[in-house]
């Protein structure tokens, strides 16, 4: 072995950043930006922005059906809700699991809305993709790598977190994880990371959407509902991720944000919602991007079984999976 070699060695396992530590997640990896797309149209990394909204639990029918409706007359293209729950408590509301599913899927067939949902558990991959058009791994589970390897394995596209703590080079080594597993189908979605000052839930890192632009090839989202915890921010927190050159965001939103059953404090109601994407449009327009297309509704779908393709065309090879 070289001189340089045994140095590369030696700082590979010091665990400081070198090429090597991420191959298929830096941007010189491939010729083109990774585009993720959905079943229904939604886009990730391209011109034009995706949208995903709705409530942060699948509480009922009745509320999912309100949010999905409110989204998606909006303009969102993406519907977003937790049938299965992380919560800090064992005592706190935990998702209503499968039924949460199935309610996800029909209200997102019946809006034309793709569907992203947390996957928990390596076990639950399969099912919870028999619903979802995305696969969210959530900041808790960002270095669970039985579960990274399992979504690789995976033909759906896959929302990452970044970690409550987590350092850039440390997420895009869990995003190293996915593509290494097969699945090219990863969106990185920044969500502020834990700070000593409690004034918000956590601390933005908006700065790194544009260096991640530089470091990878993988599209960019923001949560900005996570960053602020509080309602009255995440307006123009999400304008400014979108100026920053995010390639979407993911935002809450419920028919009844006081009686939520979690994170009421940080969603915006409906009205709130379709006020944010009017302003959204302009900023996007400044960006060089453009707001979602509407879609017309999809006719599949029937009590929630339909397999989810996770339609997307590798930027690398063109080639649709399916």
């Amino acid at each position: 072995m070289s001189d340089g070699a045994c140095v590369e060695a030696r700082v590979v396992e010091r665990g400081v950043n070198v090429p090597q530590s991420y191959r298929l997640v830096r941007r010189d990896s491939r010729a083109e930006r990774t585009i993720v797309r959905l079943s229904n149209g939604a886009t990730f990394g391209g011109d034009e922005i995706a949208i995903c909204a709705g409530p942060c639990g699948v509480e009922s029918a009745e509320q999912l059906e309100l949010a999905a409706a409110g989204v998606a007359a909006a303009g969102a293209n993406v519907l977003r809700g937790g049938a299965y729950k992380p919560r800090t408590s064992p005592y706190s509301f935990q998702g209503l699991g499968e039924e949460g599913l199935k309610m996800l899927r029909d209200s997102g067939d019946r809006h034309g809305l793709g569907v992203v949902t947390e996957v928990l558990d390596p076990r639950d991959v399969e099912k919870v993709a028999i619903y979802a058009d995305m696969l969210q791994i959530g900041t808790r589970n960002m270095q669970n790598f039985p579960l990274l390897r399992e979504v690789g394995a995976s033909r759906v596209p896959v929302l990452l977190k970044r970690g409550l703590s987590a350092t850039v080079q440390e997420w895009l080594l869990a995003a190293e994880y996915v593509l290494l597993g097969g699945n090219e189908n990863v969106v990185l979605c920044e969500r502020g990371v834990r700070s000593f000052d409690p004034a918000t839930r956590n601390l933005l890192d908006i700065a790194v959407v544009p260096l991640l632009e530089e470091m990878t090839h993988l599209p960019v989202i923001v949560d900005p509902s996570h960053a602020m915890g509080i309602a009255r921010l995440v307006p123009p927190i999400a304008v400014a991720s979108i100026a920053a050159g995010a390639h979407g965001l993911l935002i809450e939103v419920h028919p009844d944000p006081a009686n939520a059953l979690s994170d009421g404090a940080q969603s915006l109601d409906c009205e709130q919602f379709a006020l944010l994407m009017r302003r959204l449009a302009l900023v996007a327009e400044f960006a060089g991007r453009r707001m979602p297309q509407r879609v017309k509704p999809s006719a599949g779908g029937a009590n929630g079984q339909r397999k989810a393709e996770g339609a997307v065309r590798s930027s690398k090879s063109g080639v649709r999976l399916a």
